[in-house]
């Protein structure tokens, strides 16, 4: 059972720098046992939570926030012209009647409608921060199955990316990169996964090109641009971090508009009709690929990191973490 692993951390280097031994590993083998020892404790607590951790990066103002909000259905985070996250933003259910944040220095309880001005005018947040909205789950069906959603900075305003992992990443299920489907997938962005690979066995990893609907400016070259995104995030995907197989990279990738998506699902709660506002051309497909990227490709009735991923959760049953924590290894 994963519980036999837990001592390895301290039984390793004991083992190796016992005398009476004899040499039992090189110092190469030790500080690779030590990673092994290292990624199992990161899977153990993985397994014993009872949440799901869906953790979403890419650079500044590529719409991480824009992309939560609309699968939350409502505008939760700020968002938008003006609005940039300066901090860790962490959302979950919770059975409260009104929506509420609390911050790491403080657990008062604040209305989320102080959330913008936490972000920018409290001198203790900053990139290494964590606030925590809790919001209504009857307001929102996808927070009634346990699921937390991280928002982040851009990874392209700090250098601190370790302490980042360190604090905020072992624990996730998936991470979902957010591009801007206007560039390509800059260095900042790769090396931030490339550390998460190097700390996570075989994360669950999902790209989404946000501000696809850009494309129909030039309908020409559509397809060979997606072609182009494509065969660049496969490669990244299955090569470079080698965290899935290149037949199936593709099912990872998704071209989507976060903000059409918002709009759409805020005019339907507010009973206007959905295709009421200025959308552009395509809106449909880009509408169902938001869908199928963040509905149809779940089930956590299985184990993290050992079966086809998702990035959200179904209401179908889940091992409870406790059962999961005695699988084998």
């Amino acid at each position: 059972p994963i519980t036999a692993h837990l001592g390895l951390s301290t039984v390793i280097p004991e083992a190796v720098q016992n005398q009476d031994l004899g040499r039992v590993a090189v110092e190469e083998q030790n500080l690779e046992m030590q990673s092994c020892a290292t990624k199992l404790a990161a899977i153990r607590e993985v397994l014993l939570r009872r949440t799901m951790k869906v953790a979403f990066f890419g650079r500044t103002s590529n719409g991480k926030s824009t992309v939560i909000n609309a699968m939350l259905r409502e505008r939760v985070l700020p968002s938008g012209i003006g609005h940039t996250t300066n901090c860790f933003l962490s959302v979950e259910g919770t059975d409260a009647a009104e929506p509420y944040l609390t911050t790491e220095a403080s657990a008062e309880r604040r209305t989320v409608n102080q959330l913008a001005h936490a972000l920018h005018m409290d001198p203790a947040l900053d990139s290494g921060s964590l606030v925590r909205v809790f919001w209504p789950k009857n307001r929102c069906a996808l927070l009634r199955d346990d699921l937390v959603l991280m928002d982040s900075p851009g990874t392209d305003v700090t250098l601190e990316l370790d302490s980042w992992i360190d604090k905020f990443c072992l624990d996730a299920d998936v991470f979902v990169l957010v591009g801007n489907a206007e560039s390509t997938l800059m260095n900042t962005e790769k090396l931030f996964f490339h550390k998460v690979s190097e700390r996570i066995s075989k994360p669950n990893v999902f790209i989404l090109h946000n501000r696809w609907d850009a494309s129909v400016t030039e309908p020409e070259l559509i397809d060979q641009v997606r072609k182009q995104h494509l065969d660049r995030c496969i490669s990244f995907l299955s090569e470079e971090l080698r965290v899935v197989e290149p037949d199936r990279a593709a099912g990872r990738i998704f071209f989507i508009s976060a903000k059409e998506v918002l709009i759409c699902r805020t005019q339907r709660n507010q009973g206007m009709p959905e295709t009421g506002g200025a959308l552009a051309e395509g809106f449909q497909d880009r509408l169902t690929e938001f869908q199928h990227s963040s509905s149809t490709r779940c089930g956590r009735g299985r184990s993290p990191r050992t079966s086809r991923p998702s990035w959200t959760p179904s209401t179908s049953h889940r091992p409870t973490g406790s059962e999961i924590s005695q699988v084998t290894l």
